[in-house]
Parts: C-alpha cells; structure tokens; sequence
C-alpha cells in the first residue's frame, strides 16, 4: 500500500525534525510510534492538527474530511479499534476532494485500492472490511491520546516513510 506520489518540498523531513528535537525534554515534540501503515496516494503530508474522538463510529470523521481541510491533518483517536473501519473510499475520496493534506487513523481503515487513489495521505493501524455503525457523533477538536501520545488541536504534524512526529507549530 505505499503511495508513489511526489513528496512534496514542503513537508519536512520527520529525520531531521527528530535529529533538531532531540534534546527536547518539555514534551512539546512528540513521536508516534511505529504502529501505523501507510494508505493513501500520498506519502509524505505536514499541517495544523485537527481532533476527533470517536469509537467504532465515523459519523464526525465523515462530517469533518467533507468540509474544508485547508491542508490540515485529521488526527483521529478511535481508541486502538480493530473492530470496524473508520474511513473507506468514498471519505477518502472526500478528503482528496476537500483539501485536507492528511488523516492519521488510530485504527481501522478499508476499501485499500481505493484509499491508495486518493490524493492524501492516510495512515492507520490496520484494514478492517467491516464499516462502523452510525450512533453518536465524536467528540471534535479535544486533546486526544494515540498510541498513548497526546495530540492537541493546533499542534502540527509531519508524516513520511519514517514516522510520525508532532510538534506545537510548524518547523521553521
């Protein structure tokens, strides 16, 4: 499933950002662990953070990849599941469409050939056949735990084939 798309200039490299941090010692830059496979048309992606808690239910994740990204990445905590797929072709399609640079999943995605048409970058634990069930909304923009990391609304995140790291605002 790895993405043959054009890194882009913009995004920096998750290396360098880690080799300039890593004497950092406040928390403020943060690494996810490597836990997560690459599912999207592109594979390197960066921008400001926005959060969605939700489990086994995609209703805000759908809500919120059809709206406007701006270049923005939609952290999304679903609490480790492997139970059932939080984002499938169509929102994925979605994203592409609506500008959103990025969506790191802490869970399930399906429709894999699909997915890796569309030009984002999404990154998540697993493929789960299995869609979700549509019961209760997320909760949206909220300081949210991946893989026991926490991301913050705001915070800015920078994804390529190394990893995963999270910083308060953009490298300069």
């Amino acid at each position: 499933m790895t993405a043959s798309a054009p890194v882009s200039a913009a995004v920096p490299s998750t290396c360098d950002l880690c080799d300039t941090h890593k004497t950092c010692s406040d928390g403020s830059f943060r690494v996810l662990p490597p836990v997560f496979r690459e599912f999207g048309g592109r594979s390197a992606f960066a921008g400001r953070v926005v959060t969605v808690k939700c489990f086994e239910d995609n209703t805000s994740v759908k809500a919120l990849l059809e709206s406007p990204g701006e270049g923005r990445v939609l952290v999304v905590d679903g609490a480790g599941s492997l139970r059932r797929a939080l984002i499938g072709g169509n929102i994925g399609a979605a994203a592409a469409r609506s500008g959103w640079a990025g969506v790191v999943v802490d869970g399930c995605v399906r429709d894999l050939a699909e997915l890796a048409a569309c030009d984002v970058g999404i990154r998540a634990l697993a493929a789960m056949p299995l869609p979700t069930d549509r019961k209760q909304a997320g909760q949206v923009d909220v300081p949210v735990q991946v893989q026991g990391v926490w991301v913050r609304p705001g915070d800015w995140l920078c994804a390529d084939a190394d990893g995963i790291v999270v910083l308060p605002a953009a490298p300069q």
